[in-house]
This record gives structure tokens, sequence and C-alpha cells, in this order.
């Protein structure tokens, strides 16, 4: 049985924010907010890596019901190269908050740093962990991202996409290595760089 967060920890009208994808050598930025309705309780929510795939995927859309409000916010591998990985994550979260159609009395951000944004906010280290709505937003966003990833796989095969999700694994750099970087890699990360100077 997988045990979750307690959902009586769940406050009115508090968006909890998160992010997927800072890691990756490819593809978007993925975040989500969300704000949970303390009175449509859902069982088992949890930072998302420490739930199967399975249980992400029937999570998200009980998420998606029961929630009040989500929103999920992206930023491009452009603006990534633009920005850095920590201004396009931030502006990630601007758009997922922005999106939100009940505005938030408080934002509640995963990690030690927040976004500038509209409503009050405060950082929550290892929040995916403890305050419930983050949990929520970490689900979201990583089960939107996993999904675009195995599509771009599709669209980029070789590189193994729909298993690493882009993260920097071998199998990853072996096939950058033989096939180059695709036109969804981001060109400001090290290892991408490097192939690219080497070339």
């Amino acid at each position: 049985m997988q045990l979750g967060l307690d959902f009586t920890l769940v406050e009115e009208l508090v968006a909890g924010v998160d992010e997927v994808g800072r890691g990756p050598l490819c593809g978007p930025v993925v975040t989500a907010a969300v704000i949970l309705d303390p009175l449509r309780p859902i069982l088992g929510l949890n930072d998302s890596k420490k739930l199967s795939e399975a249980r992400r995927e029937k999570l998200f859309d009980e998420i998606r019901e029961k929630a009040l409000a989500w929103c999920i916010g992206r930023a491009e591998v452009e603006e990534i190269d633009r920005l850095n990985i920590l201004q396009a994550t931030f502006l990630a979260m601007q758009r997922a908050v922005e999106g939100l159609h009940i505005q938030p009395r408080l934002a509640l951000i995963d990690g030690n740093r927040c976004p500038k944004l509209a409503v009050p906010s405060a950082p929550v280290i290892q929040g995916d962990g403890k305050v419930p709505a983050i949990a929520a937003a970490s689900i979201l966003a990583k089960v939107s991202r996993d999904r675009e990833m195995a599509e771009l796989d599709a669209l980029y095969p070789g590189y193994g996409l729909a298993g690493h999700k882009g993260y920097p694994t071998a199998v990853h750099l072996e096939a950058l290595r033989r096939l180059g970087p695709t036109p969804i890699h981001r060109r400001s990360f090290a290892p991408v760089r490097a192939l690219l100077e080497d070339g």
C-alpha cells in the first residue's frame, strides 16, 4: 500500500508549485501549479519520484478532476539556452501560477528560491515530500513531461528519450556522440556544447 502525505495539511487557496526537467540535456522544463480542494481528498499524494509510473498516471487524472485549479507551465529549449536553466524554470513557474483560473492567496514553491510572482510566495525545501499541493504539482509536471518525451522519442529515434527522458545517461551521451544533437537539445548545457565545439 502506497502511503501518501496527510491530506489534512491542505490549506485553503494555497497553490503548490514544482518543476521537472532542470537536469536533462534536451526538451522543455515543465512546471505545474495546483490548488487542492480541502473537501476533496486525494489519497497517496507524494513526491512524484517516490511513486510508480502507474500510480503517477492514476493520480494525474484524479488531481485534474478534484483540484480547485491547476495549470501546467513550461519554458522551451530556446528560452533555457537564452536565459539559463534557473531563470527559465522561474519563467515556467510564473506561467503556471498566472494560468490558474483561481488566484491563490499564497504560492508554495518547491526548493530554496522563489520566482517573482503577483501573489505572495514562500520556498519549501523538499516540499514535494512535505506539502500535498506541491506533491500534486510534481505529479502533474512529471507525467506531462514524461509523455512529451515519449512523443519526442518517436520524432527523434535512436536517442532513447522515452527511457531516460533526456537525462545525461550513458546511453544518451553515447547517442549524442554518434548522432549529434537534435533541435531539442539544450546548446547551453556542457555535454551538448562540448560536442558542438568539437564538431
